[in-house]
């Protein structure tokens, strides 16, 4: 998300940190406004569901979806060797459904060639559950 300039600082969560049968991201990140900034942008939570394999795409879809509740951006990212007709359905429900949509090379953890394929709509989540979910990161992602 760095790439992107979505984030000015963004974390590894993973797991089941936010104890939730709804998920938890992968990836989690704040984008706050710059000191040296004269426009001040509101802060905003990005999120994203990372995918190493082409094994549970729809998952991925599906939990990038569920992250809209807290995130004001979401991604799904996965390996440009996914099945084309897999990419393309990703591709056109990214787009209606405003998830974002990033490829990259999995064969190469040091270069993975991120591809932004579809940029992420900026919505309003729900201020309950970005408060609720950003408490259990706080100390990570906003110090």
């Amino acid at each position: 998300m760095k790439e992107l300039e979505e984030c000015t600082k963004a974390i590894s969560v993973g797991g089941n940190l936010f104890k939730d049968k709804w998920g938890t991201p992968d990836v989690v990140g704040v984008r706050e406004p710059r000191k040296s900034d004269i426009v001040k942008l509101p802060t905003e939570i990005v999120s994203a569901e990372v995918k190493l394999d082409s094994a549970g795409l729809i998952t991925a879809f599906g939990q990038a979806c569920a992250y809209r509740l807290f995130s004001h951006k979401s991604y799904i990212v996965v390996p440009v060797a996914s099945p084309e007709d897999d990419i393309s359905r990703l591709d056109a429900l990214a787009r209606i459904f405003g998830i974002g949509l990033i490829l990259f090379d999995a064969t190469d953890p040091k270069d993975p060639k991120f591809e932004i394929r579809v940029r992420a709509a900026k919505l309003e989540p729900d201020m309950f559950y970005v408060n609720r979910c950003m408490k259990l990161v706080e100390d990570q992602l906003f110090n």
